[in-house]
């Protein structure tokens, strides 16, 4: 199976999570909406953007399943429901209710350490076939060094649930806390025997960021359960990290496969202006971002490589280990 581990939707109604008003006035939502056609913030529009999802991974035949992931609130550090910090908010029900309807979805749960129940909530996704746990802890606020999250980690660990994690910048979504932006400080999971997938390979979201390539890529050589996708990588900012990763043979082999759809692809020269171009009348971006991955070479190890990492549930995994 290839396997998208890194794919977004929203949600626009209070069962399902939301979306803040306010991130839905920034100039980088209100484009994806209208690049998707999405025009209210309602039940509707879920449906909509539901739609045009499963419209665009039936137009990419190289894709069998994607991870659509899960987004969990911010929480306080005593464990409230953080509102006014909380812009965009997937809950694991929602998700897992998509995973239910559609086959080629697969359930990225994401649960905040610091929640009061957070132990209970991991205990139930795990039990309804997550196949792996989401963190992006600068907008969640929270330190994945933090001793409250180890317990999660211990938990990962025994049921071999991946945790994927976002390292480097962000600039989508209003950060909490820029300085939980090291790959190094997922260490504690990794001792722990935590799988961590290091979202974006530690890189930069913008000119003046620190860059966490290096982070990550010592991660990568240390540890055989440390891996990192390349969502989001098909950006002006982050593509960079091309030239270092691809030429070496230890961090290539660390690489799954990840869009960050909706967010844009934009192909890097490296690929040719004329193919550069051609790709750029690609309309799909799903597939679009699949095929700049193409003509920069990756091999098929690195397409197969999500199946064999992510827990997957059972039927998949046997087509899995059938190929």
């Amino acid at each position: 199976m290839v396997i998208d581990c890194h794919l977004h939707l929203c949600t626009f109604t209070p069962e399902h999570g939301g979306t803040s008003a306010h991130l839905l006035s920034t100039l980088p939502f209100r484009f994806m909406r209208w690049r998707l056609g999405m025009t209210g913030a309602d039940a509707t529009t879920e449906r909509q953007l539901e739609r045009k999802f499963a419209e665009l991974m039936a137009e990419t035949p190289q894709i069998d399943a994607a991870v659509v992931l899960a987004f969990d609130a911010v929480y306080t550090d005593d464990g409230e429901f953080d509102h006014d910090n909380t812009h965009l908010y997937v809950t694991n029900g929602y998700v897992l209710e998509l995973s239910k309807q559609r086959k080629n979805v697969l359930f990225g749960a994401s649960v905040h350490p610091y929640r009061k129940d957070a132990i209970n909530e991991l205990e139930w996704a795990i039990s309804r076939g997550a196949v792996l746990l989401k963190w992006l802890p600068i907008v969640q606020g929270f330190d994945p060094s933090d001793p409250r999250c180890f317990p999660l980690y211990e938990m990962l660990a025994h049921h071999k649930v991946p945790l994927l994690a976002h390292t480097g910048g962000e600039k989508s979504l209003p950060n909490i806390n820029p300085h939980v932006a090291d790959p190094m400080l997922l260490l504690p999971a990794l001792e722990r025997g935590v799988t961590v997938i290091g979202a974006h390979c530690g890189t930069k979201s913008a000119p003046g960021e620190r860059d966490f390539v290096p982070e990550w890529s010592r991660l990568a050589r240390d540890y055989e359960n440390f891996y990192g996708d390349t969502a989001a990588l098909n950006l002006p900012t982050r593509c960079y990290a091309y030239k270092t990763i691809l030429k070496d043979d230890v961090l290539r082999a660390k690489l799954l496969h990840g869009s960050d759809w909706p967010i844009l692809p934009l192909p890097p020269l490296s690929v040719g202006f004329s193919r550069a171009m051609e790709l750029m009348g690609d309309e799909n971006w799903i597939r679009r971002d699949v095929m700049i991955k193409e003509a920069l070479g990756l091999d098929r190890d690195y397409w197969l490589r999500a199946a064999k990492v992510l827990r997957l549930p059972t039927a998949a995994a046997a087509t899995v280990a059938a190929t």
